[in-house]
């Protein structure tokens, strides 16, 4: 499978995960799971706005955050390929949304001849409006920090 060429406005980790890449898609997939796997810490529930668990191409959910205070997040999915890639699009609440249009997370699955999965997770932020971009840029590092322990945890829910 192809894999997204890094560029000065994402950040991508990757883990090889003892798991099948089916059995981490259903996880990424379903996002009343998303807590589970969140390595910020600032995920506190999500909300899914199309009355089912799994996520398709084109369905939405909500994110209750808080970073120091709270607030809300509506989220896309723009990539589906079943068991390979899923990507969402983290809209900015209003009134920030009209100067930043949110950034995409995405992750793809790579299986291994042994079983395992190699997981790479993005943070694109080339989807911002070009006013926020230098400012959310400045997260990198944290984010960074935050994706590795999400592959962490993505890890410890699916293996013994």
């Amino acid at each position: 499978m192809p894999s997204s060429t890094p560029t000065p406005n994402q950040v991508t980790v990757q883990r090889v995960i003892p798991a099948p890449a089916e059995a981490i898609f259903d996880l990424l997939a379903d996002p009343a799971r998303h807590t589970e796997i969140d390595g910020s810490g600032t995920l506190q529930s999500v909300t899914s706005t199309r009355g089912e668990r799994r996520l398709g191409l084109g369905d939405s959910f909500g994110m209750s955050m808080k970073w120091g205070v709270p607030y809300a997040t509506k989220n896309v999915v723009t990539e589906f390929e079943e068991n390979r890639r899923i990507a969402w699009r983290t809209l900015a609440p209003a009134p920030l949304s009209l100067v930043a249009t949110g950034r995409t997370w995405r992750y793809e699955l790579e299986p291994q001849p042994d079983g395992s999965t190699l997981v790479r997770e993005t943070w694109d932020i080339s989807t911002e409006a070009p006013p926020a971009r230098p400012v959310v840029r400045r997260l990198a590092g944290l984010t960074r920090k935050n994706m590795s322990r999400t592959l962490e945890r993505i890890e410890q829910r699916l293996t013994p």
